[in-house]
């Protein structure tokens, strides 16, 4: 039965997203009014995220935040189900690249990079990224519970960069020195902020509060010599995002250990910081915290 609902819910979602951004966005309208002010989804953990992160914001600040975000992420939800009818051209619209020369300047020497960011802006279309690359991709990707969903959002993913390989975390390695035994230069991208078990080996302060980080990226980076580039998503507004690469070190075997992870956290804190309604604050992401003393 699970099955069935799943393949009657994808035929409506693949109907009303037939209809264009622009009326969607009317939907997205009413989907934040059920979703904040009726069913009240993850509305306490969002609001408790932003006062621990923003200690210094009064409660009318956090509860005017937490409105900007509920509202955003109803329109990431709509932008998202249109990408099953959006053409590739059209996603390169709505998500600009005005620095693509700092990956390039990387792979024309030879060298591969790992390519790090956040659940900030819409991380669905970012991953159109490659499109603008010649080169093979890799994409670090946690499963969905829902094996149809999965399926159906790696199918998506993939018909935008069909130079993309969406691989689970324990093949990373495998992945990379085949691509490299080819001499292949690749780019690996890592959303960074997933969460780790309570008891991951490294902890760090993210947002006042200190809290385990995955480092795989970091480890990555250093075992092949890859360069590390961080993606700042920008908002330009409703349907339109700019994406920026920050290289952040050309020579991470040079690092101290979490050298690149603990500058990675801070980078994405400060970007969270410039417009905080675009991360996702209805993560859980500090459940397995400590309390800043």
């Amino acid at each position: 039965m699970k099955i069935v609902g799943f393949y009657i819910a994808l035929v409506l979602i693949w109907l009303l997203t037939l209809l264009p951004l622009r009326i969607l966005y009317l939907f997205s309208n009413l989907f934040y009014f059920i979703i904040y002010y009726i069913i009240g989804y993850r509305k306490k953990v969002v609001i408790d995220n932003l006062q621990h992160a923003f200690p210094e914001k009064s409660k009318s600040e956090v509860i005017t935040l937490s409105k900007l975000f509920f509202r955003h992420f109803c329109d990431i939800l709509v932008e998202s189900a249109k990408t099953i009818h959006m053409s590739p051209q059209e996603i390169e619209r709505r998500v600009t690249y005005p620095n693509p020369e700092i990956l390039h300047k990387y792979f024309d020497r030879g060298q591969s990079v790992v390519l790090v960011s956040g659940h900030y802006g819409n991380w669905e279309w970012m991953s159109n990224t490659p499109r603008i690359l010649k080169h093979k991709a890799l994409a670090i990707y946690k499963p969905l519970q829902n094996e149809q969903f999965n399926k159906l959002i790696l199918k998506i993913r993939k018909r935008y960069a069909p130079q993309i390989e969406l691989i689970v975390m324990n093949e990373v390695v495998r992945v990379i020195i085949q691509q490299l035994k080819n001499k292949q230069v690749i780019l690996t991208w890592f959303l960074t902020d997933q969460t780790p078990p309570r008891n991951y080996p490294f902890r760090t302060e993210f947002l006042h509060r200190e809290v385990p980080f995955y480092t795989g990226f970091e480890k990555i980076a250093k075992k092949f010599r890859h360069a590390v580039v961080y993606s700042q998503m920008t908002k330009i507004k409703r349907g339109h995002y700019k994406v920026e690469f920050i290289p952040l070190f050309d020579d991470p075997a040079a690092t101290q250990e979490y050298e690149i992870t603990k500058k990675v956290v801070s980078t994405l804190e400060n970007t969270i910081k410039q417009q905080p309604e675009y991360w996702l604050w209805s993560h859980r992401r500090w459940k397995h915290s400590k309390e800043k003393p």
